[in-house]
């Protein structure tokens, strides 16, 4: 079996993306899982701080081992996405989890420098096989519907990620996996498709690293944004807010039209079975299967 790390080498020399996808609930663990395993592709499961906060990071990781014990053959990992402490970071290290995402997209160069660089430390000093992913550039916070651009997102290429400080960041953090600003957004815009991306910038960047590019933000985009990113060098996609949205209007549905109901099992699976759907779409668009 692959490690995580292996396995978004191999999407890469493939021109393929791993799937990352948010969960906030045990029926959409299950609807990512199930997503999966009906495409027979690898898929990580990802829990914010927010989301493992609710769903308990200790529980989500004992349900994922649980699942990768009883799909042996498949390829499940479970990232902790958007960390933003040394404390958060080491919890989910000690716990296991197969990666982590030390956020420090807001802060300054040099605080972000020396707290991926811590994180990377600890997971090394601890021997842990959770690899670090750093971010480099700030593309907004929020996992929602937006009226508007997030303010102070990096989407012209003036404020973007660039090739020189990519570099320079792998290189003084040792991070296993970098996620630029390349254009995209947290969340996403209720008008219609989110800003495209800079592929030429994607391009300049993967030819200055050795190691994988991660493209956050990945809700409203297009289809051909996905398909040109992932040729320039994107090698794993997150996915949220359209996970999000997808839930709540089949949640939505199903508790009018079944008005009665008081089984929460029956009022539920209409909505991960929503989620299942995005799941689908997008791991077939990611793994080529179009």
């Amino acid at each position: 079996m692959q490690s995580l790390l292996q396995c978004v080498q191999n999407a890469e020399k493939n021109h393929k993306a791993v799937g990352h996808f948010n969960v906030s609930t045990l029926d959409m663990v299950w609807a990512v899982v199930n997503g999966a395993k009906a495409l027979k592709v690898p898929v990580i499961i990802g829990a914010s701080e927010g989301e493992r906060d609710f769903m308990g990071a200790s529980a989500v990781r004992a349900l994922v081992n649980q699942i990768k014990k009883d799909n042996p053959e498949r390829e499940i990992f479970l990232n902790a996405d958007h960390t933003y402490s040394l404390d958060r970071a080491k919890e989910v290290i000690d716990l296991g989890y197969d990666s982590v995402v030390i956020d420090g997209a807001k802060l300054s160069w040099e605080e972000n420098v020396t707290l991926t660089k811590k994180v990377v430390e600890y997971a090394k000093l601890n021997g842990s096989h959770t690899l670090v992913e750093g971010e480099l550039g700030y593309i907004g916070q929020s996992s929602k519907v937006l009226k508007e651009l997030p303010k102070g997102a990096a989407v012209t290429g003036a404020d973007m990620t660039t090739a020189e400080h990519a570099f320079e960041f792998a290189k003084e953090t040792g991070i296993a996996m970098l996620a630029p600003a390349v254009g995209s957004i947290h969340g996403m815009l209720a008008t219609g498709h989110d800003p495209n991306l800079n592929i030429e910038r994607i391009k300049e960047i993967k030819a200055a690293l050795e190691i994988s590019l991660v493209l956050h933000g990945g809700s409203g985009l297009t289809t051909q944004n996905f398909v040109k990113g992932i040729e320039a060098g994107i090698a794993l996609v997150h996915i949220s807010t359209e996970l999000r949205v997808a839930w709540c209007q089949a949640l939505k549905i199903s508790l009018q039209e079944n008005a009665d109901e008081v089984a929460p099992y029956k009022m539920l699976k209409p909505a991960q079975q929503a989620v299942q759907k995005v799941v689908e779409e997008k791991l077939k668009l990611f793994n080529n299967l179009n």
